[in-house]
This record gives C-alpha cells, structure tokens and sequence, in this order.
C-alpha cells in the first residue's frame, strides 16, 4: 500500500519501512533516517535521559515538530497584526 510522507509529501510504500516504530506517522524511509539522526542530536544537546519520562515526553514533542504535526513553541508570526485571510 503506498502512502504519502507527512514531512516531505513524497509517496512510498508501507513495505519499505524496516522500522516498527515508523509506522507512528506516515513518514518515507529518508525523512524517518533524518529524524533518528535529528533525534540523536536533540538528546546530546540537551542531554535527555530517556529514563526520565519527562525528557521523553520532550523528544516526542521534537517529533512532531519535526514531521509538522505541530507548531513549535515560541515561534514568531511574521505579521502579527496583519489577520488571515
């Protein structure tokens, strides 16, 4: 079954993924490869310890930052007066 990437839009088929824990969100084999790399990153810079489950509570909030699920915190509007329209 073919699906489409949430981070990259590109389409890929489910049987590609190796990884069990890709299958939380629709994401193609490169951009899933991206984040393991991002996510390794964010846990040295910040030094998480994955023991504590506050500091996985804050890798998975990256997460979905990442795969554009969510809106990261403290991000500036570029026209905050301006209204939608």
């Amino acid at each position: 079954m073919t699906k489409s990437c949430v981070k990259c839009g590109k389409t890929f088929d489910e049987k590609m993924i190796d990884d069990p824990a890709a299958q939380k969100y629709p994401s193609c084999p490169d951009c899933w490869k991206e984040w393991t790399s991002y996510a390794v990153m964010v846990m040295n810079e910040m030094r998480l310890d994955m023991s504590m489950p506050e500091h996985r509570k804050a890798l998975r909030k990256y997460e979905k930052v990442f795969f554009g699920l969510e809106k990261p915190e403290g991000e500036l509007q570029k026209n905050p007066d301006k209204k939608p329209i």
